[in-house]
Parts: C-alpha cells; structure tokens; sequence
C-alpha cells in the first residue's frame, strides 16, 4: 500500500490544509511547511483538538449535529440518483445534444450543495 504524501511525512503538490482541506499553495523556501490556508483554519482546529480532548474522542471520531449529518445524507442521496440516471440514460442509446446538455446540468445540480458542503464547528459546550 502507498502512503500519501501527508502520510509519509512529504509534501506533494496537493498538500491540503488541515481543517478545511483546501489545497495548500506550494512554498519552496526554507521553514516549515504551511499546515493551514489561513489563520481562522487553524485557530478552528486547535478549537476542535481541545474539544475532542475534553470529550475523549480518538483522532477518528467526530460531533456532527444530526441536521448536517442528514443534510449530507440527503445532498448525497440526490447526487448517486442523478448520476444513476445519467448512466441509465447513457446506455438508452442515442442522444441529441439537448438531452446530454440536460443530463450534465442534473448532474452539477446535484453536485454542486455536496461540493459545497461544510461541517461548520460548534462552539456550543
């Protein structure tokens, strides 16, 4: 198995923040190498580490509020149905332009509320 280059302790070009996972600009000069994309970032994940301490999570556990888990859920749900609808119409045969333009924009409908999703922390106690 191949370790990512987070993993292994090296940093490729897709080297992502640790909170929000967006990718990190590459720095070639001396010093550390970013961790986070901004200051919020990694405010907000020094935040969740002493929460997750004072709850006695593992590194792999996480709060989420049941509405984002379900709103996920649900944004999910509606992005496997479209893309097994794009699939089924796909194999139907042959397509006018009109059809597969309105196949691609369900698809990024469906897409684009998940590519958007965040699971925003809480500062409830």
């Amino acid at each position: 198995m191949t370790k990512s280059p987070e993993a292994s302790g090296q940093r490729g070009k897709d080297s992502r923040c640790r909170w929000c996972r967006h990718v990190l600009a590459q720095s070639d000069g001396p010093g550390r190498k970013k961790e986070f994309c901004s200051q919020k970032c990694r405010q907000w994940d020094w935040v969740a580490r002493q929460r997750a301490t004072e709850l006695e999570l593992s590194e792999n556990e996480l709060v989420v509020t049941r509405d984002e888990l379900d709103t996920l859920k649900d944004q999910i749900y509606v992005l496997h149905c479209a893309v097994i609808d794009a699939r089924t119409d796909l194999v139907a045969g042959r397509h006018t332009k009109d059809s597969l333009l309105e196949m691609v924009n369900w698809l990024l409908e469906a897409a684009d509320p998940v590519a958007a999703a965040s699971l925003s922390p809480s500062l409830r106690p």
